[in-house]
């Protein structure tokens, strides 16, 4: 079907127009992997139509709610999906939830091709006596709240305490360290919510440790954010040197980034800080290694946390596969706040649609939801959610290929017409839903950037849906 760079030879376009084989594909998820998998289709398909559906009224997913307001760097990928978004063959609705205002089935009868591209909505449990008590939240919620993700939006976590502990040892977990223990001053200048970041500006906390089941080779974060917090200024790092003993030959044959992240530990935990640094810093953050969390420790009341009882433990096997098995020892750290960031899970979404509950992903091949024609998927729930946003883009693509082929193979079915959202707008309607269009959410989003240059800030979120639909005269 593709002829010179990748598009379709007038020919062949011709006689595609003229048998009128406009594919209708259905993209559900605003996220990274919605937009990207949209943007290949579009790309390497002259015709295809594809419509993004999304459950919140503003579109991007994790580049809005998962990316810290002070790597704005991160978020200009947004300027590519309003690209994409303007096409004039694809069309946004937000609003809609899919699987409550609309069937999956509903939509594999009006589309010719859906792919679920909806990310990971909620965090992995720990599993331990104590994860219920007040003061103990999941940093997805945390991101969440000072990201303004409506749902997050009424969190308020209590920062009354000195001591924070984060279970974890990724990227997320030094974000909210460092959101945690930024002078606020630089925080006014990003786009955290109002409210969180009034919260900050009282909270009382001053030593976050970010405590690991295995060991320094292990960790899951990667330079430049370890770098950004050593380098947080009225902060120091505490790393023990004892903690790096006996790493110099697995070090040597590490790959490179693993090496140059080891080194960079080892070198913050055998570094002096002067007299002055030390004073001059009022906040300070660790590195706790080969523990694992058994128990949160309640308050005299038993209400609130107070500390956690973690399992020391010993690591079976190399590198990456390495195990943590519990050495029967056992400490006790104390602290008020407990932050658990061991991982996002996604939610199965539709009973039609098969759902791995153990990985929490929906089985498929190159993105084929197994046993189900017509039916794919990208992004967290494909693979499950680990990566950064490049690596959700290369799977996207691998899942648009897929679509691709299948058009061009003849296993979908384009000489049956399919209406798209023709025929989800009048199950909408008829239900009440009233979906919000890319141009309704460019005037929220103007309204933020307004709202934000008043305060000296990028954009001021706005975290009430009502207030967004509001604004749109919904």
């Amino acid at each position: 079907m593709a002829g010179v760079g990748g598009r379709a030879s007038p020919g062949l376009k011709r006689w595609l127009s003229s048998q009128g084989l406009a594919p209708r594909v259905c993209v559900v998820g605003s996220g990274p992997a919605g937009f990207y998998t949209a943007q290949h289709i579009l790309k390497h398909h002259d015709l295809a139509r594809v419509d993004i559906y999304e459950k919140l009224p503003v579109p991007f997913g994790l580049v809005r709610f998962g990316v810290a307001p002070d790597h704005p760097e991160v978020k200009n990928v947004i300027n590519t999906f309003t690209h994409t978004a303007r096409s004039d063959r694809c069309a946004y609705y937000g609003n809609v939830a899919v699987g409550r205002d609309v069937t999956v089935g509903e939509l594999r009868q009006a589309y010719h091709a859906v792919v679920l591209s909806y990310g990971a909505e909620d965090n992995r449990i720990l599993g331990i006596p104590g994860e219920n008590l007040s003061g103990v939240y999941s940093a997805r919620a945390f991101v969440g709240w000072y990201n303004g993700l409506p749902e997050n939006r009424d969190l308020k976590p209590d920062l009354s305490c000195e001591t924070a502990l984060i279970l974890g040892h990724g990227n997320v977990a030094l974000d909210v360290a460092r959101i945690l223990l930024s002078p606020v001053d630089l925080l006014r200048k990003t786009d955290i919510t109002d409210s969180s970041l009034a919260a900050l500006a009282c909270s009382k906390v001053k030593r976050v440790w970010l405590v690991g089941r295995r060991g320094p080779l292990q960790v899951a974060f990667t330079i430049k954010e370890l770098r950004e917090m050593i380098n947080l200024p009225g902060t120091r790092p505490i790393l023990d040197p004892a903690d790096f003993t006996g790493l110099g030959n697995a070090v040597k044959d590490a790959p490179r980034p693993r090496k140059r992240l080891t080194e960079l530990m080892i070198k913050t935990a055998l570094e002096k800080p002067g007299e002055k640094m030390v004073a001059a810093a009022p906040r300070e953050w660790g590195l706790r290694f080969q523990r694992s969390p058994q128990e949160v420790l309640a308050t005299a009341d038993g209400m609130r946390a107070r500390g956690i009882r973690m399992a020391l433990t010993r690591l079976q096997g190399l590198g990456d596969s390495a195990k943590a098995v519990p050495t029967g020892e056992v400490e006790e750290l104390e602290c008020g706040l407990v932050l658990s960031s061991i991982g996002y899970r996604s939610l199965p979404l539709d009973p039609a649609v098969p759902f791995d509950s153990q990985h929490g992903v929906i089985p498929n091949s190159s993105g084929r939801v197994e046993g189900v024609p017509g039916l794919y998927c990208s992004g967290w729930v494909k693979r499950g959610p680990t990566g950064v946003i490049i690596t959700t883009m290369n799977d996207s693509f691998d899942t648009a290929q897929s679509v691709l082929e299948d058009l061009q193979a003849g296993v979908l079915d384009v000489s049956a017409s399919r209406d798209g959202f023709g025929t989800v707008g009048s199950i909408l309607r008829s239900r009440g839903v009233r979906p919000v269009s890319f141009s309704d959410w460019e005037k929220i989003d103007a309204a933020e950037v307004t709202r934000g240059k008043a305060a000296g800030k990028p954009r001021e979120k706005i975290v009430d849906p009502e207030e967004m639909l509001q604004l749109i005269g919904h």
